[in-house]
């Protein structure tokens, strides 16, 4: 007899403007009517950050937005959070054994803390072997819990065929979560600077993160590459690539100056790259940039096109890249 066919979806967290469209849904506005001819007002970029930040500690579980939205208390959202913590930790001893409980509580607290740096198993723990940590990274993987975003090359396209999978960091399920699990409450949140927000934490790059993974297609499996280049005198290192068609292009979460974006350009110099998004705080702008880049005891001019995109702009990046690439071919 024939088998039925089954199709499988992977989906993620709500989405910030799915969030807004909970919360305050005539800010949506702003972010689908964009264009870098008309200026988001003032105010209007002031609310979204309000609302992003609350997003930052919400996250996109559907129970604990749902939570937020009727009570309007972050203080019941974070009870969600912890509820489906202490679930998820009790299944883990549906599937494991007792010798291995341990191991998968140790790497599911360190993930959390982790998000945006390479792995290393040592830092997890010294007394384990490095291919117990790996089991336990895997099983939370398949789980759904953790995704690994793996180094790659990044000479051409598909990403995927230059990946070297000793090298990689974990994202996180959930922003919310994340911070749930690392201590960090609305207080301390609510009063963090906006500069370390972020750039000295890792929370905006889950943030990004969780959103690009799930923005390509609903029926493949969600896949992120971040770029490392090591190097005794010049480390470098951009938080995500993405390809589009045969485009490849960096993106970084980061503020500042358009000096302190070296890595973007050393991306550029290595990969030939003509444009780079870089996610801040800052309303939106697009700009061509040069810089002279220190290259092997002299210096080399670096050109790109910088699109700046405020965090919670992430959701329109697929329709604002595809805007350049049209652009581009005509």
């Amino acid at each position: 007899m024939p088998v039925g066919r089954i199709e499988y979806l992977h989906l993620g967290p709500m989405t910030f403007e799915e969030f807004l469209l909970a919360t305050e849904e005539s800010l949506l506005e702003y972010i689908y009517d964009f264009d870098f001819n008309k200026n988001i007002p003032g105010t209007a970029h002031a609310r979204l950050l309000e609302r992003q930040r609350e997003f930052l500690f919400v996250g996109g579980m559907p129970e604990a937005v749902l939570r937020f939205v009727e009570t309007k208390s972050l203080k019941e959202a974070e009870s969600v959070h912890q509820s489906i913590i202490e679930t998820y930790k009790d299944d883990f001893s549906k599937y494991v054994r007792q010798s291995q409980l341990m191991r998968l509580h140790r790497v599911f607290n360190y993930v959390p803390a982790s998000v945006g740096r390479k792995i290393k198993y040592s830092n997890i723990s010294g007394e384990e072997k490095s291919r117990e940590l790996k089991t336990a990274i895997d099983m939370l993987t398949k789980a759904g819990l953790v995704t690994p975003v793996y180094h790659s090359s990044c000479s051409g396209i598909p990403l995927s065929a230059q990946v070297n999978y000793n090298i990689y960091k974990l994202l996180f399920v959930d922003v919310g979560l994340m911070n749930r699990i690392c201590g960090l409450d609305w207080l301390a949140l609510g009063s963090m600077d906006d500069r370390n927000l972020v750039n000295e934490g890792s929370i905006a790059e889950q943030f990004i993160g969780q959103h690009l993974l799930y923005m390509i297609s609903e029926q493949k499996t969600p896949k992120l590459h971040y770029w490392l280049r090591e190097k005794k005198t010049s480390n470098a290192e951009v938080d995500y690539v993405l390809s589009r068609g045969k485009m490849i292009f960096p993106v970084e979460v980061k503020a500042g100056k358009s000096g302190s974006l070296k890595s973007l350009f050393q991306f550029a110099h290595d990969k030939n790259a003509e444009i780079a998004v870089r996610f801040d705080l800052n309303l939106p702008s697009v700009q061509r940039i040069s810089i002279k880049l220190p290259q092997h005891h002299k210096s080399e001019d670096v050109s790109l096109t910088l699109i700046s995109l405020p965090l919670y702009m992430v959701g329109q990046l697929n329709s604002i890249i595809e805007e350049f690439r049209r652009k581009k071919d005509s």
